[in-house]
Order: structure tokens, then sequence, then C-alpha cells
């Protein structure tokens, strides 16, 4: 009788994990917010975001006082082609403003509410972005198993955090340093230095950006070479400060020859020249990866400007273009934006970037693809599907 009882009890608790509530957070499940138990997460008033399996979301707010409740246009209205207007909640004899929309694409989406006017974070959500900027929350639709971009069962890399002391800004600044499964420190790797928006801390590469589970996955379907990824902080400066754009190329640059690259290299086992170094970036990273980048070909050889580039490239990159031996010191060039972020005004940046190198002749690859807009689903997807299986080919 015992043993009857051990078992069942075995089985439930096997059960039991195996259906894991909403916002578990047990597991890095692909389907974090599909409600199977009828569970709400832990300390919070409500189940939102749910997500159903037909791909419709639906949104709740415990808010007895509000008088308005929105969403607010960003990704989600971008790659659902939901216009621009806020969608209005509906409030219940519960107290509770609920909204169903969809059915969506497949992705990762950051999010906020409006209530009365003031922009919050959806406070029942547990996967909420912690960055340079006001925290939002994020929406994962799932599909019927995990993605590109989440944890799969194949063999994974290791994130390490790196804390040191720089003389450039005068502060204790960070470090992430992605590490392929089986690193070797016998073996010498590339290394990619991988840098972030306005706004975005080296964690945000990690949590939004995904970074070492679509790695981990390319590796695993054998489409990338191994490498090491590093992560810096590219915030130097105050992304407000009046003289951002004159100050932030320099400071970068200065950090990344004092600090960034020797720590990596003292620390890693890397290939220390310029065909073993790529930068890029996204946006304000993109930029850095361009403007820092192509004036430092004794450091790197290959570059990947994601959803960044300059409407006067001609003059603000004239010694890159004009350098007769450019294709020589270059290994790769990509240049890459979102299909929504490309029938906009953002877009126009990386257009001319494309349209300089082709007038000087400067070999690249000039990508555009994925649903998404100037947002982390377009740079995920330009990881994933272009600039990490070419790098280092």
């Amino acid at each position: 009788m015992k043993l009857k009882y051990a078992i069942v009890v075995a089985g439930l608790m096997w059960i039991s994990l195996r259906c894991l509530g909403q916002q578990a957070n047990v597991n890095l499940d692909y389907n974090p917010q599909k409600d199977t138990e009828g569970l709400i997460p832990f300390s919070a008033p409500v189940n939102s975001p749910e997500v159903h399996d037909d791909h419709t979301v639906t949104f709740r707010l415990k808010a007895p006082n509000a008088q308005k409740v929105v969403l607010p246009a960003g990704a989600i209205y971008t790659a659902n082609n939901l216009g621009r207007e806020p969608l209005p909640f509906t409030k219940g004899e519960d107290d509770i403003w609920t909204l169903t929309i969809g059915p969506l694409k497949q992705d990762m989406y950051a999010y906020h509410f409006i209530v009365d006017g003031v922009q919050i974070p959806d406070p029942s959500n547990t996967y909420a972005a912690f960055t340079a900027m006001p925290p939002y929350s994020e929406l994962i639709v799932h599909g019927d198993g995990p993605a590109w971009y989440d944890a799969r069962n194949v063999p994974h890399g290791t994130v390490t955090r790196h804390v040191y002391h720089s003389e450039v800004t005068n502060g204790e600044r960070e470090l992430y340093i992605y590490t392929p499964p089986g690193y070797n420190p016998k073996k010498k790797y590339p290394v990619l230095y991988l840098l972030g928006g306005s706004g975005e801390l080296p964690s945000n590469w990690v949590f939004d950006g995904r970074v070492n589970f679509i790695m981990d996955n390319l590796l695993a379907e054998g489409k990338a070479k191994p490498m090491i990824i590093a992560i810096p902080n590219n915030q130097v400066i105050h992304r407000n400060h009046p003289k951002h754009t004159e100050l932030t190329f320099d400071i970068f640059e200065k950090e990344l020859r004092n600090h960034v690259i020797p720590l990596v290299d003292q620390a890693y086992s890397t290939m220390k020249s310029p065909r073993g170094r790529a930068i890029s970036g996204l946006s304000m990273g993109g930029r850095h990866s361009m403007f820092v980048g192509f004036r430092s070909l004794d450091l790197f050889a290959s570059f990947g400007i994601l959803s960044a580039g300059d409407t006067n490239a001609e003059t603000s990159l004239a010694q890159f273009l004009n350098d007769p031996k450019v294709n020589e010191k270059v290994d790769y060039l990509f240049v890459g934006q979102g299909t929504e972020e490309a029938n906009g005004f953002m877009g126009q940046r990386c257009v001319v970037l494309h349209e300089a190198l082709v007038n000087h002749n400067i070999e690249h690859e000039y990508y555009v693809g994925g649903h998404g807009g100037h947002d982390w689903a377009t740079w995920r997807h330009l990881l994933y599907y272009r600039f990490l299986p070419n790098l280092w080919k």
C-alpha cells in the first residue's frame, strides 16, 4: 500500500511539474504566459498577459479608480499592422480592466499600459525589462514549440558578468561575456563585440535579444562558427547630454581600447588580431560600430550595422569610403534592418549607408527582413538569419 501511495504521489508531482501555470518561472519555458492551471503569477492581482493557443492575448489590470486604460502603439502594433491608435480596455464589474487582441505573430514584444495618462509596465507581468530606460513589460507569444530564440535542449554556452574599474568613465562598469559550449582555453576564439542601443544595458542583449540562446541554437544546428561574444556597456555619457553625438564616439573608442578589449584578451583565449574581432550593434550601437569601428581597422575586420547608418554618410565616413584598400582590410560587412523599419524614416539611415557603400564599390551584404520595426524582433532576426551565420565564414 505504501508503495502504491508513493507511486501516486510521484505521479501527481510529475503531472504538476509538466503543467506549470502562468509565469511559474520554474523552467525557461517557451510559453510562459499560457495559463495551464488557472493560477496567477506570484503576488500579482490578476493574470496578465494571458496568451492563448490561437495567438490571441488578453491583458488585465486591476485598477478600481482608473478612468481610462489603453494599450499604446509600439512593437505589437508594428508587427501586426494594428495602426497607431491606442486600443482601449473595458472595465468590468469586478474593477478589472481587460483587452483581448490578436491573433498576433509569434514573437516577443515590449509593451506598456497607459493609465489615466501615466505610462506603466504591466504590474502583473513578471517578465519586465531592466534597462537604462523606464521599465517595460515583455509579451511572449508562443508557437507549437521552442523558437530559435528560446532555450532548447541543446548544449549551452556560459554568460559571465565582469565588473571592472574604468579610468575613462571614472567608475565601476560591467561587461557580459558569452563563451560557447565546450569552450576550451587551449584554443583561440574570434570575438564579437556586441553593442546595445540608446537606453540599453549589456544584459538586454541577453534577456531581450536572447543572443546566448540564439548562438546555442545556431551552433547546435551547425549554422555558425564557435565564438566569444563580449557585450560591453556602450552608454559612456548621459544619452540626453546636449553634446552626446559629439562626445560619445571618442569616449567609447577609448573605453574599448583601454579597458574592454584588454580585459577580454586577458581573461579569455582570443584571436588578438583584426581578423579575429568583429563589432556590431543595434541603433546607437550600430552607429558606435560604424563610427568607431570603421576608423579602427587595426582592431576590427568584420562589422554588423543593425538598424543604423547615417544620412550624411558620404561626408561622415569619407575616410573609410575612400580608402583604396578597404576591401582588403574588411572580411565581412553587414548592414541590416527590419521590413517595417525600412518603410519608415528610421530606415533611411541604413539605405543611405548601403548606397554609399555601393557607390564606392565596398563589398558588403545589405538585408531587409523579418516582420519587425525598430525593435528587438528585428535585431533578433538579423542575428539569427544573417549576421551570426555569415560571421567568420
